[in-house]
C-alpha cells in the first residue's frame, strides 16, 4: 500500500502540472483573437489573467469575450473590467476611433482543461 505523498512532493507535482500554463494561454489567445484587435499587456497572477488591448469596435471586444468563454478548454469565466473609447492618430490628418479594453479570465489546470475539452461538443471550424 502506497503512503500519501508528502507536502514537498505535492508541491513539486503542482509546479510540474502548471509549468505549461503560459504556453497554453498564449496559444489560446492567438487562436481566438479576432481580426481588428491587438493586445497591449498580459499579466498572470496565480490562475487569473488580466488582458489589456485595443479593438476597432466594442463588437470585437464582445466577440473576443464570447470566444474566451466558449471556445477554449483552457480559459474560463471571462469578465470585462473596463472599455474606454479613444482616438488613434494614423497620420496627422487621419484619426480613428478605437476601444481600449481590460478584461480578466481564469486559467484551468491541465486535468480541468482535459475534462472541459472532452465535455465540449465538437464545433465547426472557423471560417
Amino acid at each position: 500500500m502506497r503512503s500519501p505523498p508528502c507536502a514537498r512532493q505535492q508541491a513539486v507535482e503542482g509546479l510540474q502540472a502548471d509549468r505549461n500554463l503560459p504556453v497554453h494561454l498564449l496559444n489560446e489567445l492567438v487562436r481566438i483573437l479576432p481580426d481588428g484587435m491587438y493586445l497591449t499587456a498580459i499579466r498572470q497572477q496565480g490562475l487569473v489573467v488580466t488582458i489589456n488591448g485595443v479593438a476597432q469596435s466594442n463588437d470585437r471586444v464582445s466577440e473576443f469575450l464570447k470566444s474566451l468563454g466558449n471556445d477554449s478548454p483552457w480559459l474560463t469565466r471571462p469578465e470585462l473590467v473596463e472599455i474606454v473609447a479613444s482616438n488613434v492618430a494614423l497620420t496627422p490628418r487621419d484619426q480613428r476611433r478605437v476601444s481600449n479594453f481590460t478584461l480578466r479570465v481564469n486559467l484551468r489546470r491541465a486535468p480541468e482543461a482535459a475534462a472541459a475539452a472532452s465535455a465540449a461538443p465538437a464545433s465547426a471550424p472557423k471560417q
